[in-house]
C-alpha cells in the first residue's frame, strides 16, 4: 500500500498540470474579433461593412446615431457581417466617432469611423415615386425610333448665355424647321457650372438658367423630337479632370449637378435623355476607371430623384478602347443606358483649318475623290476601310449586346476663304458630300444612330433657311 500511493498523487499532480495549460491555451485564443478597425467616407455619405466574430454574446455601442446607423447592435456567438451606414455631411467640417464592440467574454474591441465634410448640400429635397407614364420604352425601343438627329452647337454651352458665341437664341420655330429639313432628334450641349452656377460655395445652379433650358427641352417634346441634354465642356471641371487627386470633388459636384438638373426635367417622358458628361479624356485604364465612378455618381443622382427619372434612358461617354459592357455604372433600372462616341474622322479632313506641325489640312477624301491636282493634300489614314473597321468594334461591342450607340457628334466642313481654298473645288466639295453621305449610311447600318454637330453653318437659324444644301443633300442620302 506504501507503494501505491506516490503514484496517486503524481497522477493528481500530472492532471491538474494538464488543466492549467489548457486554460492559460484557452485565455490566448482570439475570442473577439473585428475587421477592418477603420472606415472612412466620403461627405456625401454611403455604406460599408466590417466582419465580427465573437464565442460569446456581444454588442455595439453607437454614440453617433443621428448620422451612423448600424444594420445590427447585438449579436451571438459566430461571425457576422455588420452594414454602416451614413448620411451626407452638411456639417462644414469633418466627424468622426469610435464604435466600441463589448463581448460576454470579457473582451472589448474599437473601430474607429470618419467622414470628410461634402462640399455641396443635397438638392433632392423632394424625390417623387416611380412614375412609369409615358416611359416604355427601354433604351433598344428608343433608339430604334431615332432617325436623324442634329446638334444645335456653340448655343446654349456658350459664356454668358445662349448668344455668347454669335448665336440667335433658340425657337421654337427653329426646332420646327430642324424636323421639317429631315431630323426627328436634338442634341442640346448645355453648361451650367461654367456662366450659371450663382453660388459656387454650393454648386447652386441659376434657376432663370433652369427654366430657360427646360423651356427649350420642351420647344422638342412638343413637336415629337427627341433630345439628349446633356453636361457639355462646361470649363472642364469634370472632362479634364479623370485622375485619383480630383475624384472626390469631381464626384460631389456631378451629384450637386445632376440632382438639380434631372429635378428640374423629371416631369418629361421618354422623349428626354440624359448624357453624363462630353468627350472626357480618359486615355488610359486608370483614367477610365475614375470617369466610371463619375459616371456612376451622375446614374445614382438622376435614379434618385425618382419620378419618371426612375425609367429615363441615360447616355455615357468613354474611350472604346477601355470599356466594356460588363464595366457600366450599376443601374437600378435595368436596359435604359446608351453609349456616346464621336466622330470626326481623318479630323485633318473634317475639320482642322490650318496647317499644323502633325499634319496638314486634308482637302480630299474617299474612293474616286482624291486629287491629282494637289496630291498632297489627299488622306493618308481614315478613309472608308477604317470607318468600316471602327464601327463593326461598335457593333460587336456595344450594340450586339444590347447598349444602343449613338454618334452624339459627327461632320465634315468646306474650306472658305481666300487662305484655304482648294484647287480641285469641285473634288472637294464632292468630298464633303461622299464623307457626310457614307458615315452617316455606314454609322446607320451597324445600328448607331448619327448627330450631325451644327453651329449654324448649315441652317440659318434667324430666318430658318437652308444655307448649305449639299450637306443637308447629303446627309439625308446617307440616311435613305
Amino acid at each position: 500500500m506504501k507503494i501505491k500511493r506516490p503514484f496517486k498523487i503524481l497522477t493528481l499532480f500530472i492532471a491538474i498540470a494538464s488543466s492549467v495549460s489548457c486554460g492559460k491555451k484557452s485565455d490566448a485564443d482570439p475570442q473577439l474579433m473585428v475587421t477592418p478597425t477603420s472606415v472612412s467616407f466620403p461627405g456625401e455619405g454611403g455604406t460599408s461593412k466590417f466582419a465580427l466574430t465573437c464565442n460569446e454574446k456581444w454588442s455595439i455601442s453607437n454614440s453617433s446615431s443621428s448620422w451612423l446607423q448600424l444594420s445590427t447592435t447585438s449579436g451571438n456567438r459566430g461571425s457576422d457581417s455588420i452594414q454602416i451606414t451614413t448620411t451626407i455631411n452638411n456639417s462644414g467640417s469633418s466627424r468622426s466617432t469610435i464604435l466600441v464592440i463589448n463581448s460576454l467574454n470579457g473582451q472589448s474591441r474599437r473601430i474607429s469611423v470618419s467622414q470628410f465634410a461634402s462640399l455641396y448640400p443635397s438638392y433632392n429635397t423632394s424625390p417623387k415615386a416611380p412614375d412609369a407614364t409615358g416611359m416604355s420604352s427601354n433604351a433598344v425601343e428608343l433608339a430604334a425610333k431615332i432617325d436623324l438627329g442634329w446638334n444645335i452647337g456653340n448655343t446654349m454651352e456658350s459664356p454668358g448665355g445662349e448668344s455668347g458665341w454669335g448665336n440667335p437664341q433658340i425657337t421654337e420655330s427653329y426646332i420646327k424647321f430642324v424636323k421639317q429639313c429631315g431630323f426627328n432628334a436634338i442634341r442640346l450641349p448645355c453648361a451650367w457650372n461654367w456662366y450659371h452656377v450663382d453660388n459656387k460655395q454650393t454648386a447652386h445652379i441659376d434657376e432663370n438658367w433652369l427654366n430657360r433650358v427646360k423651356e427649350v427641352v420642351r420647344y422638342c417634346v412638343n413637336n415629337d423630337m427627341y433630345v439628349l441634354l446633356n453636361v457639355h465642356w462646361d470649363g472642364g471641371w469634370l472632362e479634364n479632370n479623370c485622375t485619383k487627386s480630383k475624384q472626390d470633388s469631381v464626384n460631389a459636384k456631378q451629384k450637386a449637378i445632376w440632382e438639380q438638373i434631372a429635378t428640374k426635367m423629371r416631369d418629361f417622358d421618354e422623349h428626354l435623355m440624359f448624357a453624363s458628361a462630353n468627350e472626357p479624356n480618359a486615355g488610359d485604364a486608370t483614367q477610365m476607371g475614375v470617369l466610371l465612378t463619375y459616371h456612376q455618381t451622375f446614374v445614382n443622382a438622376v435614379r434618385s430623384t425618382g419620378g419618371r427619372n426612375t425609367y429615363r434612358t441615360l447616355v455615357i461617354q468613354g474611350s472604346s478602347d477601355f470599356l466594356q459592357v460588363k464595366d457600366f455604372p450599376k443601374d437600378p433600372t435595368p436596359n435604359r443606358m446608351m453609349y456616346e462616341e464621336h466622330n470626326y474622322t481623318p479630323s485633318q479632313f473634317t475639320f482642322l483649318n490650318e496647317d499644323v506641325s502633325w499634319g496638314k489640312m486634308v482637302y480630299y477624301w474617299g474612293q474616286g475623290h482624291h486629287s491629282t491636282i494637289e496630291p498632297d493634300r489627299n488622306p493618308t489614314y481614315g478613309e472608308e476601310s477604317d470607318h468600316l473597321k471602327y464601327f463593326q468594334r461598335i457593333k460587336e461591342q456595344f450594340v450586339d449586346k444590347g447598349i444602343p450607340v449613338l454618334m452624339g457628334e459627327y461632320g465634315a466642313y468646306r474650306r472658305g476663304g481666300s487662305a484655304h481654298i482648294p484647287q480641285d473645288l469641285e473634288v472637294h466639295n464632292a468630298s464633303v458630300d461622299y464623307w457626310l453621305t457614307y458615315v452617316t449610311h455606314q454609322a446607320l447600318a451597324h445600328g448607331i444612330k448619327p448627330f450631325y454637330w451644327d453651329t449654324g453653318g448649315a441652317l440659318d437659324r434667324r430666318n430658318n433657311t437652308i444655307k448649305d444644301q449639299r450637306t443637308i443633300d447629303a446627309i439625308i442620302a446617307g440616311s435613305k
